[in-house]
């Protein structure tokens, strides 16, 4: 999975959250505490000038569209790379460089959309269908490009005129726009292209609000307001200093402190901590992802290559997997890891989605049952169990309680740390038998969906593959019906939750610790603050 890199991606990616689920339904957990409001709740004014300073979670990686991974580094996009779409507040899907939503032709196979007229890069090169045509082919084709599963149905783009492009398609694929409203969909300078290649990341330009400006590994990231933006009247801030603090306690105390304005991704155990501030106020977003386990069932030589075997209990046994997952308590776990401040869930789709089928219920623990299933395998107990996590204090904590109530029902866990990145590698090579990871979400089903569990899919780890999985996430996506694509993709994630190669713990929400003095920023469910409206209250 494309994990965040702390609680997730994801992507790619990843971050922690937590779900857990009552039996019949999902739990009443509550989202956010109720002092905790939406940033789309404050409509003060703001005053032009000043430099924002933003704590990251994690260094991004490189600052390239085409072959960035991490959540964080979409974080930064947002501010200064935009898409042809993007999402509201509301999560619904609106043209940003596109002038309007895209035109479907031929049952689907041919797509044209039109652009915004007048926008220029922010090196002052003129944004038209040529250089929207020569990002996405970029996207596509270019070998090392991440991008390439994205827009994998797309197999021609044509310039029709200067504002206009058209899109052939393999097939229908209506996951299209939420595509087009990432990476994917994000249009570079084709003069800096040219003039960087491979190495554009090193000194990226797009269209957007800021560009950039410095980049220090390891220590921060600067984004200065764009001249040439075609909105430039709407942004007030001179400059985003992005500061990489990896520590959760000392993001928030730099916030306290006044050294940054804005925090990303407050640890849970900091959150009351920073309301409890009088000079500061928690916002929150996020809740399109989600984080949890893969157990390894059939990823023997690499998650793209051919499933096999597994000579592991887990990996042999669907009955002990479904033990192992009966041993744990959802709800418990969000309290103790996570002070209760995520949604508890079973499925990789939120529960509020359209593309969710009502009929969707998660298990509660059962221990009895869990203890009945481990003895009936006849297998030797205590039965081993290596898990492997990221080897950050809140991933650990996660793994300790996974471990504490496993064994209950007859499990030896065994928890390996490493590096986030080299967690990553060991589940795309299949050396892991169970796997802490997650997924920092999309707005359409399919971006949870495909790639994760399908056959072959690079971030499926888990190695399963199932036709049950595999053709209706494949039908879903030919189709425009939401209630056809919200039956279809039920019926695949009932079948990968029988198989268990993943096992959703949770849905993460992202907390964003601010200065009062800071208004203006937009937070929504994708988790990415976005500042082009943002400043010092007036």
């Amino acid at each position: 999975m494309r994990p965040s890199p702390k609680v997730v991606a994801a992507l790619v990616t990843l971050p922690l959250a937590l779900a857990a689920c009552g039996g019949g339904g999902t739990s009443n957990t509550p989202a956010a505490p109720s002092s905790i409001a939406g940033a789309s709740a404050d409509h003060r004014s703001v005053k032009a000038g000043g430099t924002l300073n933003i704590a990251l979670n994690a260094d991004p990686d490189v600052l390239d569209p085409s072959i960035s991974t991490t959540l964080v580094g979409r974080e930064v996009f947002a501010n200064m790379c935009e898409k042809l779409y993007d999402i509201d507040a509301s999560s619904t899907l609106v043209p940003q460089l596109a002038a309007a939503l895209p035109e479907p032709a031929d049952g689907g196979k041919e797509v044209t959309i039109k652009l915004r007229e007048g926008v220029k890069f922010n090196d002052g090169t003129a944004f038209d269908a040529e250089a929207v045509k020569k990002s996405l082919d970029r996207h596509r084709t270019w070998e090392k490009s991440a991008r390439q599963a994205d827009l994998a149905a797309v197999s021609k783009v044509e310039v029709v005129d200067p504002t206009t492009v058209k899109l052939t398609l393999t097939q229908p694929f209506t996951p299209l726009t939420a595509q087009l409203a990432d990476r994917a969909g994000m249009i570079m300078s084709p003069k800096a292209l040219d003039a960087e290649g491979d190495n554009f990341g090193a000194s990226p330009v797009c269209v957007g609000p800021f560009k950039f400006a410095s980049r220090t590994s390891g220590s921060q990231i600067t984004l200065e307001k764009s001249a040439d933006y075609y909105d430039a009247a709407k942004v007030k801030l001179d400059k985003l200093v992005y500061k990489i603090i990896v520590d959760p306690n000392v993001r928030a105390a730099n916030l306290k402190s006044g050294d940054v304005q804005v925090a990303d991704q407050l640890a849970t155990n900091t959150v009351a901590g920073v309301q409890a501030d009088p000079n500061l106020t928690v916002v929150s977003g996020g809740g399109l992802g989600y984080y949890g386990f893969q157990i390894n069932i059939g990823n023997a030589k690499g998650s793209t290559e051919k499933p096999g075997p597994i000579d592991t209990p887990l990996g042999k046994s669907p009955q002990l997997r479904e033990a192992f997952e009966l041993s744990l308590d959802r709800d418990a776990i969000n309290k103790a890891v996570y002070n209760g401040l995520h949604q508890v869930d079973c499925y990789p789709v939120p529960v509020d989605s359209p593309y969710r089928p009502k009929d969707l219920t998660c298990p509660k623990r059962d221990l009895a049952k869990a203890k009945q299933l481990v003895q009936a395998s006849g297998v030797a107990t205590p039965i081993p169990v290596t898990l492997a996590t990221p080897n950050d204090a809140v991933n650990q904590r996660l793994a300790q309680v996974i471990q504490s109530m496993a064994k209950e029902a007859g499990f030896n866990v065994s928890v390996q740390t490493a590096e986030f990145v080299s967690v990553l590698e060991q589940g795309k090579a299949g050396k892991f038998d169970v796997l802490l990871s997650g997924w920092s979400g999309r707005v359409d089903p399919d971006g949870n969906l495909t790639n994760l569990v399908t056959t072959q899919g690079s971030n499926n780890y888990a190695g399963m593959s199932d036709p049950g999985i595999d053709d209706p996430i494949k039908q879903a996506a030919a189709e425009t019906d939401v209630a056809k694509r919200a039956e279809l993709y039920g019926s695949a994630m009932k079948k990968a939750a029988e198989l268990r190669g993943v096992v959703y713990l949770y849905h993460n929400l992202y907390y964003l610790g601010m200065h009062k003095t800071v208004a203006g920023v937009q937070y929504f469910k994708d988790g990415l603050p976005r500042f082009v409206t943002a400043g010092f209250a007036a």
